[in-house]
């Protein structure tokens, strides 16, 4: 049997047990989006042979200028989409909606894409996954997957940050130092005034302001703010798309036809996301705002037709998005950028 195949029973069922409450998407409260659960198993630890699912983890593409690698920091099978998506949908509509689109009714896989963008002269890494503390439960990929796929840690020059949960900037240090020691950092103000504020630590939301405090306190003064509009890099430059976070970012990356936006956690299911966009998600922090991001940003991609990459869409994670009147539709990446030009 291969090792796909093995991946959908034993391995699906250890990093289930082990992962479900880990950083990012998943069945637990909102709080556990700044740590992963204690290793219940030695099986997902990292070694020097990359026989994770959906290995080597790593996809790569040009457009125009600019060379996008995604890494696969990880995935992580459970219950689900309901209730975590749809949450103010009943788990019956829910099931319909998976059943009809050909899956489980019940059961759904979270991935994690960090990407990897060469333009302007500058390497820049957009999110850094869940680092260390990910890796018992078989994510925090990252770093080995990126060197596989010919970068180490010292050739990204910047690290942008669409926001600052933690399966965004857990791979942000390594054994107590900075993972990526000649990187600047760029966060969007908003968030970073949110994460920083008394509200952010004193509310619901404290651990993971911890969280920010522990991973960017020590890169405060090689971390720049930017807006809607500010650019990274040239040629990539920070949409707003606030939300699922008060400050969350896009990055548009190249121009015109040869354009790809980074798109967070703006769709963050492949089927729910983009058919019923309105419905809400368990972890938007302001559910209308996000709803309305979701519509805004679905419908100029399919008017433009340009390519997204998606932070929890199916690996590699990229794709359009073709207008269905009311709702809209993922269509995944083919070859149309293998032919394209």
């Amino acid at each position: 049997m291969s090792r796909t195949l093995r991946f959908n029973r034993r391995e699906a069922i250890a990093l289930t047990a082990s992962g479900l409450a880990a950083t990012g998407l998943g069945l637990g409260p909102a709080a556990a989006q700044t740590a992963p659960a204690e290793a219940t198993t030695s099986e997902t630890i990292m070694t020097s042979e990359d026989t994770h699912p959906l290995a080597p983890g790593w996809h790569r593409l040009s457009l125009g200028e600019a060379r996008v690698t995604v890494v696969l920091d990880g995935v992580r099978p459970g219950e689900g989409p309901h209730p975590t998506f749809g949450e103010d949908q009943t788990a019956e509509a829910v099931g319909d909606l998976m059943a009809a689109n050909r899956l489980p009714r019940d059961r759904f896989v979270n991935f994690f894409n960090v990407v990897i963008v060469e333009t302007g002269g500058q390497t820049v890494l957009v999110d850094t996954g869940f680092g260390e503390g990910g890796r018992a439960n078989g994510m925090g990929l990252l770093r080995q997957r990126m060197q596989a796929a010919g970068y180490q840690p010292e050739d990204i020059d910047v690290v942008a940050l669409t926001h600052l949960h933690g399966d965004h900037i857990g791979g942000l240090s390594e054994g107590g130092a900075p993972a990526f020691p000649n990187a600047s950092y760029v966060v969007g103000r908003q968030e970073m005034e949110f994460w920083t504020s008394d509200e952010a630590r004193n509310g619901p939301r404290a651990e993971n302001a911890k969280a920010v405090e522990a991973k960017l306190g020590p890169l405060k003064d090689k971390t720049r703010l930017v807006e809607d509009g500010g650019e990274v890099v040239p040629g990539m430059i920070a949409r707003a798309a606030f939300g699922h976070t008060p400050g969350m970012l896009c990055f548009e990356v190249g121009s015109g036809d040869t354009m790809v936006v980074l798109t967070a956690d703006t769709f963050s299911q492949f089927v729910v996301s983009f058919q019923k966009p309105d419905w809400q998600v368990r972890f938007d922090q302001d559910k209308n705002a996000a709803a309305e991001t979701r519509r805004r940003w679905a419908d100029k991609l399919a008017q433009s037709g340009t390519p997204l990459i998606g932070y929890h869409l199916p690996f590699p994670g990229i794709g359009y998005v073709q207008d269905e009147g009311d709702s809209f539709r993922f269509v995944p990446e083919t070859y149309q950028t293998l032919v394209s030009g």
